[in-house]
């Protein structure tokens, strides 16, 4: 919307969950204030759209191209929402392939354009009273906190660290994980908050604003990704910009933006993720290196000007 209202349009932001039929979005659009609309994710946004008696054109999330492909009726819907859309975005060339090998028609109209990322850290954030509000002890010597990002479903995968954090942080009482995100899937939130109870050196942090969160994440000893699945995660991207070391979960989505102890560390399996997290905090070198290209990488490849530039030039053609 920034980039969009930067551009002198006018936009308005409507939660794709809060629709539950195409018909409820041509009422929305059918009014004279709507010229176009711009869905996110091939499936839960883009399905509104379809008959839309307005143009639009898609961004893919990720889940859409990586897992809900895999179901047919799903698929059959995506196909024809691109095959009515004016463009659709991928944020990386194998996103592009993947979703033109699944819908060949629409390879033309899809175009390549990676996240961009801008952080703003608020100065004024108390990291001391963000712990203790996180029961995270802050006099202990060789403190080193782990965050994990990400909104709690099951997609994110934020438990699949738990047991082997949990059993590390009682060889070493300084280390500890903090999981912090939205309840999007409330019934697997519950299931989050009985097992982080369970786990000594893991705690379920409160949601923050966005400010807030860069400057806990600005504090913090390394990000961690666990997705079983990601189209291009912001979040590390917005660790990369702030010069923190970033640990993900080896899938497709984070290999593309993490080259391995180059720009960030990339792990297979629970047990190698605290084999990587011990050697970076014994090497003090290893993480200036690994944070100065990531820096690097994220302001070449992820301008947040470049991707504004991109979008408005898009939207021209709805």
């Amino acid at each position: 919307r920034d980039h969009l209202q930067a551009a002198g349009h006018i936009c308005v932001l409507k939660d794709a969950f809060m629709y539950g039929s195409p018909a409820e979005i041509a009422a929305l659009t059918s009014t004279d204030e709507f010229d176009a609309a711009l869905a996110i994710h091939l499936y839960k946004g883009g399905r509104l759209l379809q008959g839309s008696s307005i143009p639009f054109g898609i961004i893919f999330g990720g889940t859409d191209v990586n897992e809900d492909v895999r179901c047919e009726e799903k698929h059959r819907v995506m196909g024809a929402v691109l095959g009515e859309a004016r463009f659709a975005v991928a944020f990386t060339k194998k996103m592009k392939d993947l979703a033109a090998a699944e819908w060949p028609h629409a390879r033309e109209k899809i175009y390549v354009q990676a996240q961009g990322i801008k952080t703003t850290p608020r100065e004024t954030f108390d990291w001391h009273r963000f712990l203790h509000s996180a029961d995270i002890p802050t006099d202990a010597g060789g403190l080193h906190v782990f965050l994990l990002v990400c909104g709690l479903r099951r997609v994110k995968d934020p438990l699949y660290l738990v047991d082997a954090f949990s059993d590390w942080h009682r060889k070493d009482p300084g280390v500890h994980l903090g999981i912090i995100g939205p309840a999007v899937d409330p019934l697997f939130t519950s299931e989050v908050q009985e097992k982080v109870k369970r786990s000594p050196g893991v705690h379920l942090l409160q949601e923050v604003p966005q400010e807030d969160l860069h400057a806990a994440m600005k504090r913090c000893f390394a990000v961690v990704n666990s997705s079983i699945s990601e189209g291009m995660s912001a979040v590390i991207l917005e660790a990369m910009d702030l010069d923190v070391p970033v640990l993900a979960r080896n899938i497709p989505g984070n290999a593309a933006i993490i080259r391995h102890k180059e720009t960030g560390l990339l792990f297979s399996d629970p047990q190698e993720f605290v084999l990587l997290s011990r050697s970076l905090m014994n090497d003090p070198i290893m993480e200036t290196e690994i944070v100065t290209r990531a820096k690097d990488y994220v302001k070449k490849h992820h301008s947040w000007e470049s991707e504004r530039k991109a979008y408005q030039n898009l939207v021209l053609r709805l």
